[in-house]
């Protein structure tokens, strides 16, 4: 007979084997999954191209960034990661698949940036990576993958690593435009979603995304506006842009 919660982290746990029943782990289900995608880099994958999100080079345009350290959170093939660091940002950028991570560490050597890139879970770091602080926390559609109880991780690491007056910055699936729209109760009441929800994505509202991260405060939340083939920034309007500071105690 075994008895196996006795902590927050041990619920958390419990819940991830919902989501990831082969493995007993959602890291290393997610994990095989984006390798999958990043697999074929021929693939008309929109995320693929090599040019940065429009919001984030609107905020910094427009000066609402400043300088620093940055993580790029999710970072894929490098694409943010290599804009943050050509504005003089000292960056790190994770991800968990080491297939994304490859690709974005080709293109860094190509571009002469110098970035620290590192692969794994980063709402779970190992000692000593991604410990922070940092002034930006740029996060580009991992948010939305993530199963409901794992925002309580979320929320926790940008506690621990976010420096105050810092910003977290992310896109993420608008209602009406991608994601599923079921409400949290429902995705663990829906048995036959074990194994991929996080793969489909989360939608948002912009009232959903401001209560979630109601202890820091709003700057923008916006459509990301719709970018052009040809257009050196990438843009899709079936996601939100938010930005959000980190006030100072």
């Amino acid at each position: 007979m075994d008895r196996d919660i006795r902590k927050v982290d041990d619920v958390l746990r419990l819940l991830d084997g919902l989501f990831a029943p082969e493995s007993d782990s959602l890291t290393n289900d997610a994990a095989a999954w984006w390798d999958s995608v990043y697999a074929d880099r021929s693939s008309a994958v929109p995320f693929f191209a090599p040019k940065p999100d429009e919001n984030l080079v609107s905020y910094a345009e427009r000066g609402l960034l400043g300088t620093g350290r940055a993580l790029d959170l999710g970072c894929g093939a490098g694409r943010n990661a290599l804009y943050l660091a050509s504005l003089g940002f000292d960056v790190d950028a994770v991800d968990l698949s080491s297939a994304a991570v490859a690709w974005a560490e080709e293109r860094a050597r190509d571009a002469g940036a110098k970035i620290r890139f590192v692969c794994g879970d980063a709402l779970a770091p190992a000692d000593g990576e991604l410990d922070g602080p940092y002034d930006l926390i740029y996060d580009s559609s991992c948010f939305h993958h993530l199963p409901p109880h794992r925002r309580i991780s979320y929320l926790a690491f940008l506690e621990r690593v976010l420096a105050p007056g810092g910003h977290l910055a992310l896109t993420c699936f608008a209602g009406g435009g991608m994601g599923s729209e079921l409400s949290d109760t429902d995705f663990y009441r829906q048995s036959g979603l074990r194994g991929g929800v996080f793969h489909a994505g989360l939608a948002y509202t912009p009232e959903s995304l401001r209560w979630v991260f109601c202890d820091l405060t709003e700057v923008e939340v916006r459509r990301m506006s719709k970018e052009p083939p040809q257009s050196p920034w990438f843009g899709e309007p079936f996601l939100w842009t938010a930005l959000f500071r980190r006030d100072q105690p």
